[in-house]
């Protein structure tokens, strides 16, 4: 758990019981006046234990575990991908964001003649969606009775993404480690009829390991995670063997409001959830906590929405996602052709830009530096005015390359057109539709 500044300042050389530690107090190498100061700042997370050379071991020791992440970070990767995931801090995106996307997993099993060609075929898939290349993280690897160690060569070998090893037989999992090496997977799962053994090859291999709870017992999982760490392995996901909807919501719920509201820390490690072919489940997972999401196999129609889902709910809400200013050529404009204006908030931008490229029609787009907000909300917020929109005209060069003076505004600003005249004097301004599905059927019967 955090703790405030006056408790850190009490494990600081100002509140030392030691001498020699104690004539160090209020010293300013740290670059603070007191130590009380710099206990605030520590607090605060605005500066580092290390510029305090003085404190002592077990202080430091507390001062540590304290500002560790309430969620363990751990990374899995293979010979061309990383996958990161934990490290988050909040219940709900709205109170700061999320950090590390859950990982899609697709499975496999060793006694699947085409584990390659399906290990292949998730490694190729890419969608771009608002101007981001997304995709699969990679291949999960299933012992079902055949040849382990082979099917993992080879899934690896077609996929240079991570890997999950599911194997609960120590020998098999081995087997498949030794097939892993050069990566570093997720190791599936320990229980409790096998954890030291697997705890001994996760610790060998340096990989991270799954421990698998009996079906949502979470004091049962706790205290198996809790065996698996004092036995040498600290990278731990942690898998509370709830597979339906209902039992897993209340699982991942429970074991994040434990790690970040209690600061239990035999809990504090990343969740994987196994969804099989329910679209449903998996995307209740990845709103709800999951870390490692295991499909059960590898369908576009099913991937799409989830990977998107995924891009929408990590990203920070903050943050617009947002695209360069500038001028947009669409289908091969010439100087007569339309000019529009638009934001830099990305799906406006792409809503734009795919409408009228899919018509087949030409056209220029302007779009202007609205701090990645959509057309109504720039405006609100005064940053997509006429004073800014004239501002884009004149600084991307785009009169060198139309013959006409003629711009298109979005319906939504319509209110605009006169403030826009005078700071354009010459121009004549057009009010455009204000969805961008209307546009192309506007530039066939308004534009010439």
């Amino acid at each position: 758990m955090a703790l405030t500044g006056l408790q850190i300042y009490k494990l600081l050389p100002a509140s030392s019981t030691n001498p020699e530690v104690k004539a160090h107090a209020n010293c300013k190498e740290c670059g603070y006046p007191t130590c009380l100061a710099f206990a605030m700042k520590l607090a605060a997370k605005q500066a580092d234990l290390s510029l305090c050379p003085y404190v002592e071991e077990e202080s430091k020791r507390q001062l540590e575990e304290s500002a560790a992440p309430p969620i363990r970070l751990i990374t899995v990767a293979g010979s061309a991908k990383k996958l990161e995931v934990g490290n988050e801090l909040v219940l709900h995106r709205h109170e700061k964001t999320f950090y590390h996307p859950p990982g899609l997993f697709v499975r496999v099993k060793d006694t699947q003649p085409d584990a390659a060609q399906v290990a292949k075929a998730v490694a190729d898939y890419t969608v771009d969606y608002v101007g981001m290349s997304l995709s699969l993280d990679g291949v999960a690897v299933e012992a079902a009775g055949g040849d382990f160690g082979a099917t993992v060569a080879a899934v690896k070998a077609a996929c240079p993404f991570p890997l999950i090893l599911m194997a609960t037989d120590p020998a098999t999992a081995e087997a498949g480690l030794k097939a892993a090496q050069g990566t570093t997977p997720l190791l599936w799962a320990a229980s409790a009829e096998n954890w030291q053994a697997m705890a001994q090859l996760a610790a060998q291999y340096k990989v991270p390991l799954a421990v698998l709870g009996p079906n949502g017992d979470l004091n049962a999982l706790a205290d198996l995670a809790e065996q698996v760490k004092n036995a040498g392995v600290e990278d731990l996901v942690l898998d509370p063997g709830t597979r339906d909807h209902a039992s897993s919501l209340a699982a991942f719920t429970q074991l994040r409001r434990l790690a970040l509201r209690k600061n239990e820390r035999k809990v504090g490690y990343p969740l994987i959830a196994f969804a099989g072919d329910d679209i449903t489940l998996a995307a209740q997972h990845i709103a709800k906590y999951a870390g490692f999401i295991v499909l059960d196999q590898f369908d576009p129609a099913m991937a799409y929405p989830l990977i998107v889902l995924r891009a929408n709910l990590f990203t920070d809400p903050q943050k617009p996602i947002q695209v360069l200013p500038g001028v947009y050529e669409i289908n091969h404009p010439g100087p007569s052709d339309p000019l529009m204006i638009t934001t830099n908030f990305s799906i406006t931008y792409f809503s734009v830009a795919n409408e009228v490229e899919s018509s087949g029609l030409p056209g220029w787009l302007l779009v202007a530096d609205a701090e990645g907000m959509s057309v109504l909300t720039a405006w609100a917020a005064g940053k997509f005015d006429a004073e800014r929109i004239a501002k884009t005209v004149k600084s991307t060069g785009i009169e060198q390359k139309i013959n006409h003076k003629r711009l298109i505004i979005p319906g939504h600003v319509a209110v605009l057109l006169g403030e826009i005249e005078e700071e354009l004097p010459g121009w004549e301004i057009n009010v455009g539709p204000r969805e961008a599905v209307d546009l192309p059927n506007y530039l066939k019967t308004r534009w010439g």
